[in-house]
């Protein structure tokens, strides 16, 4: 029972932080109906679909066979590592991060161990985590907190992506030098075939194929209600009778608890722009100081957390922004998605804790000693 506490503590750290801030708050601002208005349901039930429809095609195996498709033909070290990076970078754009590195890390560590690479494992996971990072920062969908700042700010798609694009685009051409780094071995992968059968098949009530283009439909959904086509309350629903009724077992996949910390945190931060003295505090420390405030309070305390802290304080929406997702550079806890590629790796045979720490350490730094600059170049 002990260990089960610690693990659970030691997993959904920060939900039980921002569970204890939304309860001390409670003692200066008194629990009333107004609460409510804390609650952005479009940002949460947005969220919630996502997770549905992603962890479907995850559990359908669509990630992994476009993963075996892209990797037949590739014979060397350095194509390898470009390959895999570019699979979490792009494909992070629309699955979110912390879901491209669920995928893709696993199946780097399958793929290394066919092609008697391991040794090249540290390097390519934390390429491939920098690189989810990084390439999520485009799009809406791409991360929690993009979701979010996409939601309140009211920016439009274009504005959101030509935002940040300058930054994703030096990310890549960062990440495409990094491996030129990389030695030129020759390798042979010979993919286990899980698929041999040419039967369809099943899952639940209805065929892969059959739940491919569910969610295929699912997801077109959620893309019109982040563009404001449709109303989230409709979007919700049909997301989840689909899922009810013809997959079940994917609501056991959804992360519960982020939906839980993000409730939280609307409460902690609805209680403290209500209490004068802190409003006033906050307001004038974040002011005009957006992009330094998220990228810093994101290696304390992780950018989605930073990310609902800060933007009750300022509407200076494309600084915080940048901030943010920059901020999920640096320190290991500064993104969710970098704690879960670490947890991946340590799982692994022969794992080398403190030397994955300090190579991804090295590659963080290095980012943002290009990336900031080039923030206060551009601006």
């Amino acid at each position: 029972m002990q260990k089960r506490a610690i693990a659970f503590i030691k997993q959904e750290i920060v939900f039980i932080l921002s569970f204890l801030l939304a309860v001390v708050s409670c003692f200066f601002v008194t629990p009333s109906k107004e609460y409510i208005d804390y609650i952005d349901f479009r940002v949460l039930a947005l969220l919630f679909c996502l997770m549905i429809v992603i962890q479907g095609f995850a559990s359908i195996g669509v990630f992994h066979k476009l993963g075996e498709t892209l990797l037949k033909k590739l014979s060397t070290t350095r194509a390898l590592t470009l390959v895999l990076i570019c699979l979490c970078f792009f494909s992070s754009m629309l699955i979110t991060n912390d879901v491209a590195l669920i995928t893709f890390v696993p199946f780097t560590v399958l793929i290394l161990q066919l092609a008697n690479k391991m040794d090249r494992l540290i390097t390519i996971v934390v390429l491939e985590t920098i690189a989810s990072n990084l390439g999520s920062m485009l799009t809406p969908l791409g991360n929690p907190q993009n979701l979010y700042l996409y939601t309140v700010s009211g920016m439009s798609l274009g504005s959101f992506i030509l935002t940040l694009l300058p930054y994703s685009a030096v990310a890549f051409l960062l990440l495409v030098i990094c491996t030129l780094f990389i030695r030129k071995e020759s390798i042979s992968i010979q993919m286990a075939d899980e698929h041999a059968s040419a039967k369809e098949q099943t899952k639940g009530i209805l065929p892969t194929k059959g739940l491919l283009i569910l969610y295929s439909i699912l997801f077109v959904l959620c893309l019109l209600v982040v563009l404001h086509v449709l109303p989230f309350p409709v979007v919700l629903i049909l997301v989840s009778i689909a899922a009810l009724i013809f997959d079940r077992a994917v609501f056991r996949q959804v992360d519960y608890f982020l939906l839980l910390t993000f409730l939280c945190f609307f409460i902690f931060i609805g209680n403290m722009k209500n209490i004068p003295a802190v409003h006033e505090f906050l307001s004038r420390v974040i002011t005009d100081h957006e992009f330094l405030s998220g990228l810093l309070a994101s290696q304390v305390i992780s950018n989605v957390p930073a990310t609902l802290l800060l933007s009750g304080f300022t509407d200076k929406w494309p600084a915080l922004l940048i901030g943010v997702n920059i901020g999920g550079l640096g320190t290991l806890i500064a993104s969710l998605a970098s704690l879960i590629s670490y947890k991946l790796y340590v799982k692994t045979a022969d794992s080398k804790t403190s030397r994955y720490l300090l190579t991804f350490t090295l590659y963080s730094i290095v980012f943002l000693a290009i990336l900031v600059p080039l923030y206060f170049l551009l601006n």
